[in-house]
């Protein structure tokens, strides 16, 4: 229809009501086509059922309406046990401790991945019972399937080594050829946690009873991580607050009667017996000496302060000096100190500049922690050292992990973490020689005989549980101090 010539027959007058009622009858006819148009578009289009269920369900519920339905595919699931036994190298049979085979009868088998002469090989266990007894395959931790050297393959790459789970899951299966997913990794991880979070109890047992504790802390993930270290246990605590009502549950300042070797940080003063450590102490006064070389002062003060502790370790290493010549040599030491900070000490002018406050500081510093007996300590207790590089070495690899966001990110795995680590560290400590061979053996006769090292320890020592502290009977050290962090 022309559109001009119905607009000039308006505006002249000759559009007649019959004219005008036709325009409108093909208007209509029009509208209608395009929007039946419309319904059959919209319903071609997705975007009309936005507001409806959009699973996996419910497609299938609609295909199913319109007689179209996805095939699904075959899913794999678990390999069954007989399809396992066909692939096993070996047979063997397992009966209870002190049975003969013709006491016994058949119960079931039980499959296993272990790893002999460095490869992986899949063995199938005759498992035999006699009466309520059952035949245990030693090596094999709960109903895995996976013998105990896996999971301490697994563990120490992932918390000693600091490689991610892909990469030990890599690992195995380039040396090994074990051909492990990321998902069973973490799952055994997860049952090696649950299977020494006992051991981790004694371990902090043992740690509140020690003669010498090196401690030190540093930021992550997760608040902090805390590193308790002995000449024979490794205690790491990761997820939790570096503060009081922490350490009272670790390190009771009430019961530890050991020496505690730290940084001046507040939260480790008050304890009975403490060795701060002379590393910080130096380096702040060698500090002064890089802000202001020209300062004939702080040259000095920074000599000093290094050849009075140089002089200590002399005094401990001599062997030939009693206790009472040792004690004598140390007030000859204090007397240095008193000589070395006293004018600064007893001046509290604080009108000089930065550096001169800082000095002024560290004099202060010095002077306390002599009055308080906790600078040669080292020198008359022979397990003790002057310094906690230790501890700080200790926390080097996690603190390089918090930088490159390597760490756990939930209390589950901050758990899982603490555990393993610290037993596993621990059990070196414990050894001649730390290396997997010594590492598996061991674990493995805790398996069999049912108690570890370190359970026997605690037991043959006759010790309590540490800490005052606590949230019920049932609830593990690690558990109250993750809890009070999280909370």
């Amino acid at each position: 229809m022309d559109v001009e010539q119905l607009k000039d027959d308006a505006a002249g007058g000759r559009l007649s009501i019959d004219r005008l009622i036709d325009v409108i009858a093909s208007q209509q006819r029009r509208i209608d086509e395009l929007e039946k148009q419309l319904k059959e578009l919209k319903g071609k289009s997705p975007t009309e059922r936005l507001d409806q269920a959009y699973s996996e369900k419910a497609e299938q519920q609609r295909q199913a309406k319109t007689g179209r339905r996805k095939r699904k595919r075959k899913q794999a699931g678990r390999n069954k046990t007989a399809d396992k036994i066909k692939q096993a190298k070996r047979t063997e049979r397992v009966l209870p401790a002190q049975t003969r085979l013709d006491d016994c009868s058949f119960s079931h088998t039980r499959v296993a991945w272990r790893v002999e002469n460095g490869r992986a090989v899949l063995v199938a266990y005759e498992i035999y019972r006699c009466g309520n007894r059952f035949g245990k395959p030693a090596g094999l931790l709960g109903r895995s399937e996976f013998g105990i050297e896996i999971f301490v393959a697994i563990a120490y790459q992932v918390y000693c080594v600091g490689l991610s789970i892909d990469k030990a899951c890599k690992l195995l299966s380039f040396f090994q050829q074990l051909n492990l997913k990321k998902s069973q990794a973490d799952a055994l991880l997860n049952q090696l946690a649950r299977a020494w979070e006992s051991e981790f109890d004694s371990l902090c047992t043992l740690l509140a009873h020690s003669a010498v504790v090196h401690t030190d802390e540093t930021s992550w993930s997760i608040n902090s991580v805390w590193a308790f270290l002995t000449d024979k246990l490794t205690v790491l605590f990761y997820g939790v607050h570096k503060d009081g009502d922490t350490l009272a549950r670790i390190l009771d300042k009430q019961t530890f009667a050991g020496v505690l070797i730290s940084d001046d940080a507040a939260v480790y003063r008050d304890f009975s017996k403490s060795q701060k450590c002379w590393a910080h102490l130096i380096r702040k006064a060698i500090k002064l000496t890089l802000q202001d070389p020209e300062s004939a002062v702080y040259r000095n003060f920074a000599d000093r302060v290094l050849e009075i502790y140089r002089t200590a370790k002399r005094i401990k290493a001599d062997r030939r000096l009693s206790d009472s010549t040792r004690l004598a040599r140390v007030a000859e030491l204090d007397d240095e100190l008193l000589h070395l900070c006293c004018a600064r000490w007893i001046d509290d002018d604080v009108s000089g500049g930065e550096i001169e406050n800082d000095y002024r500081r560290l004099c202060d510093e010095i002077m306390r922690l002599m009055l308080n007996q906790e600078l040669f300590l080292f020198v008359t207790e022979p397990a003790a050292d002057g310094n906690n590089n230790a501890a700080e070495r200790q926390l080097r690899d996690d603190a390089t992990a918090r930088k490159t966001c390597r760490t756990s990110k939930t209390p589950r795995g901050a758990k899982r973490r603490s555990v393993i680590s610290s037993v596993l560290q621990s059990i070196g400590k414990q050894l001649d020689r730390f290396t997997l061979e010594a590492v598996i053996a061991e674990a493995a006769r805790w398996l069999e005989e049912g108690e570890s090292c370190f359970a026997r320890q605690v037991e043959s020592r006759g010790l309590g549980p540490p800490g005052t502290l606590s949230y019920g009977d049932e609830t593990s050290l690690l558990d109250q101090v993750i809890l009070a962090a999280d909370a």
